[in-house]
């Protein structure tokens, strides 16, 4: 499993919008193969040079792929948050979604 992700923040990016061409960060989105991870780069690139003729911001510069378990390991960032319930400091990775972060109430209330 590869994944494309941002090089500042270490968010996982998930599919393009083919409307607005936005792309937004999305934990669960990865892909199978380094080859269909370079394809959807390359697609995110076209689409956004087509509209904005500059190269300031290219999704080529800003993003990255890495193999799952290597970006886990060692790229992917961590912040500190403080548990709910027991206001208790503790790390996790940026990609936790709200709902399973006991530092939200969606955690505590399933």
């Amino acid at each position: 499993m590869f994944y494309i992700y941002e090089k500042s923040s270490t968010y996982i990016m998930g599919k393009m919008n083919t409307r607005t061409g936005e792309v937004r960060p999305d934990h669960r989105k990865a892909y199978k193969t380094m080859p269909a991870a370079q394809a959807a780069l390359t697609r995110m690139s076209k689409r956004y040079r087509a509209d904005l003729l500059e190269s300031v911001n290219d999704p080529q510069f800003r993003y990255a792929i890495a193999e799952a378990a290597y970006f886990h390991k060692t790229i992917e960032k961590q912040r500190t948050r403080t548990n709910m319930m027991s206001n208790e400091q503790f790390s996790e990775s940026v990609n936790t979604p709200g709902y399973l972060s006991p530092a939200s109430e969606s955690y505590w209330s399933m």
